[in-house]
């Protein structure tokens, strides 16, 4: 009898719509479609910190290639990581985690520190739990304001597109351990 309730509640938790109602099924997401017509272009505005831990106990982003070049070009150019990093409500690291920063960087220019990032934001917390917005961009470290484009989402977050604007809140350059504050723009359905 325990062996028959358990598989009644996994067939059940597997054939449930997802996150807040959102039924991520192919059928569910045909029916979403079909409704887009009618539907009402969404605005809103995300606050948050992303945190870049590189020299620590327990980095979240690790080196994972190089170019042979690297260590020589005074930008690194060539240098790649990929990265899990927390992303919190305040600057401090303790503070409440909404979600993760996943993806990966790379410094692409001979010229400048300029970084070619291409990263998910996924979000763990509140009513974008299980949602996810998409960045690509080219990011100027050393510039106050960096605009990296949101090209896509999911969950409630779909056909999204918009902007993530980052400020550096905190760095080192010894460690190369970084805060960076995110005011994010975002219009979806």
């Amino acid at each position: 009898m325990e062996k028959l309730l358990l598989m009644v509640c996994l067939l059940m938790a597997i054939t449930m719509p997802s996150t807040h109602g959102l039924d991520r099924s192919p059928k569910g997401v045909d029916k979403w479609f079909k409704k887009l017509p009618n539907a009402k272009e969404k605005m809103t505005k995300l606050h948050f910190y992303f945190h870049d831990t590189v020299t620590a106990k327990n980095p979240s982003a690790i080196q994972i290639a190089q170019a042979n070049i690297t260590f020589q070009s005074p930008t690194l150019f060539g240098l790649l990581r990929m990265f899990d990093n927390s992303m919190t409500v305040q600057p401090d690291p303790n503070s409440k985690e909404i979600g993760r920063a996943q993806g990966i960087y790379g410094s692409a220019s001979f010229q400048d520190i300029e970084l070619l990032m291409t990263l998910n934001l996924v979000f763990t917390e509140g009513k974008y739990n299980g949602s996810t917005l998409s960045i690509l961009g080219h990011n100027r470290i050393f510039h106050e304001y960096r605009e990296l484009p949101i090209v896509g989402g999911s969950g409630v977050f779909r056909l999204a597109r918009g902007i993530a604007t980052a400020k550096t809140y905190w760095a080192s350059n010894t460690t190369q351990n970084a805060i960076v504050e995110y005011h994010v723009v975002v219009l979806h359905y």
